[in-house]
């Protein structure tokens, strides 16, 4: 399959934790540095059928691929609707995700 203008990673929301989570080695991760990234769209279409299994036994619901870059290793999401879903409320800076990050917790 040709190579996708961007990298992509899977993201779902976690029908237990009522959160973002992302597809990564060993599972769902809500860290999005964790995540697997696919480069085509043979890489792509394997996040997708875990996925869709993965909705089908209802661990997760809303799947979809994102658009990231990637630095280092790292992914980071393209679009500003996934940075937020992976930060915290843009208002309140001491809540959410990142404020759990600024406590220390390593992420």
């Amino acid at each position: 399959m040709a190579a996708h203008r961007h990298p992509q990673i899977l993201v779902a929301s976690d029908l237990s934790l009522g959160d973002v989570v992302v597809l990564g080695a060993s599972g769902w991760e809500r860290d999005v540095a964790s995540a697997k990234i696919a480069y085509d769209g043979a890489e792509a279409a394997a996040l997708e059928a875990v996925a869709k299994a993965e909705a089908a036994a209802n661990r997760v619901v809303d799947f979809y691929l994102v658009d990231v870059a990637v630095a280092d290793g790292t992914p980071t999401p393209l679009h500003f609707r996934e940075k937020f879903r992976f930060v915290g409320p843009s208002v309140r800076p001491d809540l959410g995700k990142q404020a759990a990050r600024s406590e220390g917790d390593g992420r």
